[in-house]
Parts: structure tokens; C-alpha cells; sequence
């Protein structure tokens, strides 16, 4: 049965290492998901690529995009505006593939008022205290920065229960083979089967004839 692919958006906080399970999620499955490509206005940073890690357009090309409906969703941080282009989103679901956007909560929220079928997904270390030490862990950012996203962390928290799933981070191979296993189980969601579950009721109403 031919199935369209499912709009998965993947939040979590800074630190709970949701870029890392996509990653991963995305080498071991490449033909079921595709990542969603954002459009920003920054330039692009040395090795990067237009419509790789994404699409590059200018202030002027990106309020076109806004005012024709073009973005799911967008942002706009420090002087630059970030979204999620329309168009590539139903390309790729079209095609059979499974969509993720990893994007923050309040973004979430806006692409399930647009597409109410989307599966909401967060993930979560296991613990504050962990969540703190990976912070700490990846020796990038200054002690004022770490607690300015554990300050974040607890805003973010909040919303938690606006989630369809909760993914517990605690080993990167168990989390991405949970993930897998959850999204599969959602193709067979009756809600999502509609047509099928209707072709499958007039096929046996002709064969009664």
C-alpha cells in the first residue's frame, strides 16, 4: 500500500543530544527519512552549502517567502531570520519519506496547528544533573552560557506534556532504534489509513454480491 510519509518534528534541550540522534537515525535508515533543509538569511560559514545545510537567501527573498505562505514556521535570532520551507517539506512527504524538523517548542507547536497530523517528539537526558555535565562536557561555552541554557532548560520544561513521545537520551543506540520503532508504529495509526480503510470495506461490499 502506498504510504505517505509522516511530518515528524524532534525538540529537546540544548544538551540532550537530539542533533546527534538524528544524525544517527538518519545514517541508518537514508531511504525512509529525510532531515528538513531550513532557509536563513546568515551567510553561509566556510564548507557549508546552499540547499545541503541550507537554503541561503537573501532578507528581501525570505519576506517574499513569508508573505506567500511559503514557511511552516520561522524565526528570526540575532538579526537573522531561520524557517522551514513549504514546498521541500510536501516534496519529500510526497515521495514516501518521513520528514523530522528539529526545532524548539514554540515552532513545534505551530507546525501541529498547521498540520495536526505531525508527531511531536522530545528528548530528554536522563537527568537534570546529566543534562548539566554534558553542558559542562562539551568544554565550548563559558559557565555564564551553560547556565543561561539550564535557565532555558527549565522554560523548555514546561511544555514537555505538549508531546506526543518523550525519548529518554541515556544510550544513543537504544534511543535511535526506539525512535525508529515508534515512527514505524505510527504508518499503522487507523487515523492515518483512512483511504485504505475505506478501499478495504468497498472491495468486501462488491465481493458480496
Amino acid at each position: 500500500m502506498d504510504q505517505k510519509g509522516i511530518l515528524i518534528v524532534v525538540s529537546g534541550f540544548s544538551g540532550s543530544g537530539k542533533g546527534t540522534l538524528m544524525k544517527e537515525l538518519l545514517a541508518r535508515h537514508p531511504d525512509t527519512y529525510a532531515l528538513s533543509i531550513s532557509a536563513t538569511t546568515r551567510r553561509p560559514r566556510e564548507g557549508e552549502a546552499d540547499g545541503r545545510e541550507y537554503f541561503f537567501v537573501t532578507k528581501e527573498e525570505f519576506e517574499k517567502m513569508i508573505a506567500k505562505g511559503e514557511l511552516i514556521e520561522y524565526a528570526k535570532y540575532v538579526e537573522n531570520y531561520y524557517g522551514t520551507p513549504r514546498g521541500y517539506v510536501e516534496q519529500k512527504l510526497r515521495e514516501g519519506k518521513d520528514v523530522i524538523l528539529e526545532i524548539e517548542i514554540q515552532g513545534a507547536l505551530n507546525v501541529k496547528k498547521m498540520f495536526p497530523d505531525t508527531l511531536l517528539m522530545f528528548v530528554t537526558p536522563p537527568s537534570a544533573g546529566e543534562l548539566k555535565k554534558r553542558l559542562i562536557g562539551r568544554g565550548t561555552e563559558t559557565l555564564d552560557v551553560i547556565e543561561s541554557r539550564m535557565d532555558r532548560a527549565c522554560e523548555e520544561a514546561e511544555g514537555m506534556e505538549n508531546y506526543d513521545y518523550l525519548i529518554v537520551n541515556d544510550s544513543l543506540d537504544r534511543c535511535v532504534g526506539e525512535m525508529h520503532a515508534i515512527i514505524r508504529s505510527e504508518h499503522r495509526r487507523s487515523s492515518r489509513n483512512r483511504e485504505f480503510m475505506q478501499k478495504i470495506r468497498e472491495d468486501l461490499a462488491s465481493m458480496k454480491r
